[in-house]
């Protein structure tokens, strides 16, 4: 499988304290990589270094390069907007839009202008749903209140509205921590599946999420990767006595 990104010694400050520490990490093509460790650990940190959120927080500053398909993200001249659309990201909490489910959906395609048309818009509306798992639950209620759908719901809806603009990597960051188990089943089954199509970074409290969703895990802690390997290897036969002790919980 090719590599579809790629962190080359990426070190990351908060002003004067340094958060992550020569991070290098290699992301194969329709792979889902899990990011595990304790609280505070640099997952999250690292996640936003992927679609430049980071440069939304001051005093924040970056070295090292981050290739999507071999192209520098943090190269001068990158447009941040054609970034973003193409490295998409789900959050811990879901954030629908106050919009209806319609216009949820809808929204990224507008901005982009990805259609010609209004049958073309409901067809991007109505396949991404599909992906998300959400289309039989909301098909007869397109013009609702996203705000109306449970907590799980509203979280496929927030995973339809980033694919809706065809992005090629999906980062989550916790997508499961607010949800009930029924609710979190949903969301992994469904990671399972876009994996076909997408490239996905998933930051998870959860290591048995991890296990059960990712092909590949790292292991941070201290703003360093401790143990990067497949997720068979990590949890069964650990190479680092600190990558066993936290995933048999003696610590974190």
């Amino acid at each position: 499988m090719s590599t579809k990104i790629s962190a080359k010694n990426i070190n990351l400050f908060y002003d004067q304290k340094q958060a992550l520490f020569d991070i290098n990490l290699d992301f194969k093509k329709n792979s889902v990589t899990a990011l595990i460790g304790p609280s505070g650990c640099g997952k999250s940190s690292f996640l936003r270094c992927v679609n430049r959120m980071n440069d939304t927080i001051s005093g924040c500053k970056i070295d090292g390069e981050i290739l999507l398909d071999g192209q520098d993200i943090y190269r001068k001249d990158l447009d941040l907007v054609l970034l973003r659309a193409s490295v998409g990201m789900v959050f811990q909490k879901p954030n629908p839009f106050p919009k209806s489910i319609y216009e949820n959906v809808a929204y990224g395609p507008r901005i982009h202008g990805l259609f010609r048309n209004k049958n073309e818009l409901d067809k991007i509306v109505e396949e991404s749903l599909t992906k998300a798992g959400l289309w039989k639950e909301v098909k007869d209620r397109l013009n609702d209140q996203a705000s109306a759908l449970s907590g799980g719901q509203q979280q496929r809806l927030c995973i339809a509205r980033t694919i809706a603009i065809e992005p090629e990597v999906i980062l989550m960051d916790e997508p499961c921590s607010a949800l009930d188990p029924i609710a979190t089943a949903k969301i992994e089954e469904l990671i399972d599946e876009l994996k076909e199509n997408f490239t996905i970074i998933i930051v998870t409290h959860s290591m048995q999420q991890a296990a059960r969703v990712s092909n590949m895990t790292a292991f941070f802690n201290m703003g360093k990767i401790v143990e990067y390997d497949t997720t068979d290897k990590i949890f069964t036969n650990p190479s680092n006595q600190q990558t066993q002790d936290y995933i048999t919980g003696r610590f974190g």
